[in-house]
């Protein structure tokens, strides 16, 4: 089989029972239970072949997701598919039916190097493969020396932006699907929660305290964490660029905490080309009619459309005639901030085309059906909506 799915899953803050993540927050063995036979539950929904996880504290609890998963999906396997006795059960409706077995597949999974005590705990990533692996995973987070972003080189005063590690990691692996190797990313980009100076002391930021409201500086804490975002946005760019570079198909998945059009995602998707860059002027004209050639505009284009990668939920809202998807509702918005990006190779009109994506979907009803604000359905179930893309590779096509 060179079909295959592909789906980005955040669990919500995965971790096992009795345990402390965050301050105060912890499952009890029932509420934990609770939380597992949910996950599992929307696991067989899907079905995916390769599944990107993210918020996850503990591969043991992902792990025993996973098991109760196979479990259900047997399960359902017995009532739905004919035995062999049957003279119809070969007919295509039944391996629509069929839940494939996680059994033979494998985890990779990245900790956070943030990681800390049990109140004070971070999420890391983790993809699961029923084709296993190519080589070893993995892991972007620590820079090994500090990055410095410069916001300008003309002004000596203009500042610069400051990482040395990624507030979640990024896993990179390479996962064989037919004939070809695909390079996959999963990645959890710093939340739009804000980033505020604690004092010298260690006490709490200010700006926490909302029975003293301070929005200038909720608003600076903001402004952090969209530079962070950005930035690790920039280095994941820099990490599919290379990758590009080899030829390798890549695909990118996970929670993205913005939008598609948002400049955090269109730095990871790349630039879109201009339909022609005739007309624009050369960056080193020496005359107002000095442009681009017609070789050069179309030179241009390919550079960019080589390393420029396509989101599936655009994909299929051009495809489908749709015009609204949403993997997440908070505050009353709605808005898709789980993606799955992909290089041409899955475009058809490449004329490198491996495959394409025949169909996308989007587990989010319980976004909406009313359950999800009441506790305690809030704490155990995803706060996001589970997304997929159906991948066809070319001699399934032909």
């Amino acid at each position: 089989m060179t079909g295959f799915t592909i789906a980005s899953f955040n669990a919500k803050n995965l971790i096992g029972p009795d345990s402390e993540y965050y301050r105060f927050q912890s499952y009890t063995q029932e509420e934990y239970a609770w939380k597992r036979d949910w996950l599992a539950d929307q696991m067989v929904t899907l079905d995916a072949d390769i599944v990107g996880f993210q918020e996850v504290f503990d591969e043991t609890a992902l792990g025993d997701v996973v098991t109760l998963a196979d479990t259900y999906g047997a399960a359902q396997n017995g009532f739905s598919l004919p035995d062999g006795t049957k003279s119809y059960r070969k007919r295509a409706i039944f391996d629509k039916l069929a839940f494939g077995s996680y059994r033979e597949a494998e985890i990779a999974f990245a900790p956070n190097m943030n990681d800390g005590e049990a109140g004070n705990r971070r999420p890391g990533v983790a993809i699961l493969s029923r084709f296993g692996f190519v080589g070893e995973p993995e892991i972007i987070q620590d820079l090994g020396q500090p990055l410095d972003i410069p916001f300008s080189d003309r002004d000596e005063d203009a500042g610069f932006f400051r990482i040395s590690r990624l507030s979640r990691p990024i896993l990179k692996v390479r996962v064989p699907v037919g004939d070809h190797v695909i390079t996959v990313f999963n990645c959890h980009l710093k939340s739009k929660l804000g980033e505020f100076v604690r004092p010298d002391d260690g006490g709490t930021a200010s700006e926490i305290d909302l029975t003293a409201y301070d929005p200038v500086g909720r608003a600076l804490g903001s402004a952090r964490a969209a530079m962070r975002r950005m930035a690790e946005a920039w280095v994941l760019r820099g990490a599919i660029v290379q990758e590009l570079a080899l030829g390798n198909p890549v695909m990118v998945l996970g929670d993205f905490n913005d939008t598609a059009s948002a400049v955090s995602s269109e730095i990871i998707s790349g630039e879109h080309p201009f339909k022609n860059y005739q007309w624009m002027l050369r960056h080193d004209a020496t005359h107002r009619g000095d442009r681009y050639s017609e070789a050069e505009a179309a030179q241009i284009t390919e550079d960019i459309e080589a390393v420029r990668l396509h989101a599936a939920e655009k994909l299929f809202v051009r495809k489908s005639l749709r015009d609204m998807v949403f993997t997440a509702a908070f505050g009353g918005v709605y808005e898709s901030i789980d993606q799955i990006y992909m290089s041409r190779h899955f475009l058809p009109e490449y004329t490198g085309s491996i495959g394409e994506m025949t169909y996308f979907s989007v587990l989010n009803d319980h976004l909406t059906d009313g359950s999800h604000p009441e506790a305690p359905y809030n704490k155990l179930a995803s706060d996001h909506g589970q997304i997929m893309a159906h991948m066809t590779l070319k001699g399934d096509l032909e």
